[in-house]
């Protein structure tokens, strides 16, 4: 993977432009997992049925709405995941805005379903490794809907770090850690043995010292913080969109203990 690294830190942008694209394999796989998703957000039974499978697993405990966990979803993109990715990549002076195009052109599925609830499980575990986690424990949680879910995460980011998973190119254009994929491999494997091994988490140099950005990110690093707080929400359409209006900044009260 050595050269797949080189291109993402070194590259203009229009090499990483066309590796993020891909060719026709992986432009055929980006339209089968597009189709697929579409096919489980029209379908009114699969969520719901993924939503049992984890609570027969004692992952989580309750059954949001489709609609809580759609609102959920976008408190935890404003309140945690845009906020800080965008000072994280920041930081590291990669532009924000271009670092998301390519996020987008290597797998558009994956940035419009922030919850993994209306994913297939490859577009999960693709986006795990097309993105250098605030904290990964979430997406292996949320894996245990599939079966060998896990498992299966294992095998693709090994091939990862071998070099020689099929999307090798287009994931090497967008993750800059070169250590990324070796770090969250040894979290899998003790994941597997342990799921409440400590996770690798992202350095936040700046939005940890914000309390509302603190307990925003407890409550929505694990599923069943999301969960909690996604059940907590009101469940009438207006009354979701009323609230998502009027609260700008995470209400700490609302956190699941």
């Amino acid at each position: 993977m050595g050269e797949e690294r080189l291109t993402r830190t070194s590259a203009g942008p229009l090499r990483l432009l066309l590796a993020a694209i891909g060719g026709p394999r992986q432009l055929a796989g980006k339209v089968r997992r597009l189709a697929r998703t579409v096919r489980i957000y029209l379908d009114p039974r699969e969520v719901p049925r993924r939503l049992d499978s984890l609570v027969a697993q004692n992952v989580v405990e309750q059954r949001p709405s489709r609609r809580q966990l759609l609102f959920g979803g976008f408190d935890m993109l404003r309140f945690v995941i845009e906020p800080a990715a965008r000072e994280y990549y920041e930081s590291k002076g990669i532009n924000f805005g271009f670092h998301q195009l390519l996020r987008i052109l290597d797998d558009p599925v994956s940035m419009i379903d922030p919850t993994g609830f209306y994913s297939d499980r490859d577009t999960i575990i693709g986006h795990l490794m097309q993105v250098v986690h605030l904290n990964p424990v979430y997406d292996l949680q949320i894996l245990q809907m599939f079966p060998n879910g896990v498992g299966a995460l294992e095998d693709q980011v090994l091939a990862m770090v071998e070099g020689r998973h099929p999307r090798q190119g287009t994931i090497g254009a967008i993750v800059e850690d070169p250590d990324y994929h070796r770090r969250l491999l040894a979290y899998v494997r003790d994941f597997r043995v342990d799921p409440g091994a400590e996770p690798p988490r992202r350095a936040q140099s700046a939005l940890r010292d914000d309390p509302a950005y603190v307990a925003a990110e407890e409550c929505f690093a694990t599923l069943p913080g999301f969960i909690g707080y996604a059940a907590s929400l009101p469940n009438g359409f207006a009354a979701l969109l009323r609230r998502y209006r009027q609260v700008r900044k995470f209400p700490r009260q609302s956190a699941p203990p």
